[in-house]
């Protein structure tokens, strides 16, 4: 297994992981080699230690394996471990054993799953996960722009962590370390813990109803921010629970 980049330590009732961090490598498909093909997926744990690396064999024909930024030659993929079996056991190894519509339901005892465009990785994988138990770099607020588009992976590293990433061939560890490190970090923020903190919970409809409208626009900012709720689920929320 080694002989074909091959580390794998997925075990079900692994307990440990409770975070785990996934990116993938993709090749092209398709006439013109535009279509998107995980030929390559890493998963590491919160120690930033690999719990699984390995070269994967798309079930289309690669027609583009852009060299250049993936490193990945046509030998690679040849005896590489086929995508349906990749998919089976990360599935099975994030939902811990668990149903899917367990986990979609109650979290269950899932996994949470860190990424940066989590949807185009797994989609690529054709992997089910529950939004609940996932934490996408691409899509948390605090990391985006203004104006709610993404930042690059690379941008985040740079802006948060002071290192570049993603010069050349490109490593699905190293974004996957990446990716955990800047979650650890916004997982760490300290905030004031409201007993229903997101503007979601059905105890805050209606928040600002008691309020008139011209009270409302003569209170200081401080004062709004005393009284609203956040529209989004805050990580540091994952370290009380």
């Amino acid at each position: 297994m080694a002989n074909l980049g091959i580390q794998d330590d997925l075990k079900i009732d692994d307990n440990r992981a409770r975070v785990v961090a996934l990116a993938c490598k993709m090749v092209g498909g398709g006439s013109d080699g535009s279509l998107d093909l995980c030929a390559r997926v890493c998963l590491i744990d919160e120690y930033e230690k690999i719990i699984f690396h390995t070269y994967v064999k798309p079930h289309l024909p690669v027609t583009n394996y852009r060299y250049e930024t993936t490193g990945i030659r046509p030998e690679f993929l040849r005896d590489a471990v086929p995508l349906r079996q990749v998919q089976r056991k990360i599935q099975d190894y994030l939902c811990n054993g668990e149903p899917i519509w367990h986990i979609r339901s109650k979290g269950g005892k899932a996994r949470i799953l860190v990424g940066h465009g989590l949807d185009h990785d797994l989609k690529s994988l054709e992997v089910e996960y529950p939004p609940v138990v996932i934490r996408d770099t691409a899509k948390y607020p605090p990391l985006m722009k203004t104006s709610k588009l993404s930042n690059s992976l690379k941008y985040l590293t740079k802006a948060y962590l002071g290192y570049d990433i993603q010069a050349g061939i490109q490593d699905p560890y190293e974004d996957c370390v990446a990716t955990m490190r800047l979650y650890t970090r916004m997982r760490s923020q300290r905030h004031k813990v409201e007993d229903y903190p997101l503007a979601s919970d059905p105890q805050n409809r209606n928040n600002f109803a008691a309020w008139r409208q011209s009270e409302l626009e003569r209170m200081a900012p401080e004062k709004m921010l005393e009284i609203s709720r956040s529209d989004y689920y805050c990580w540091c929320l994952d370290s009380s629970s």
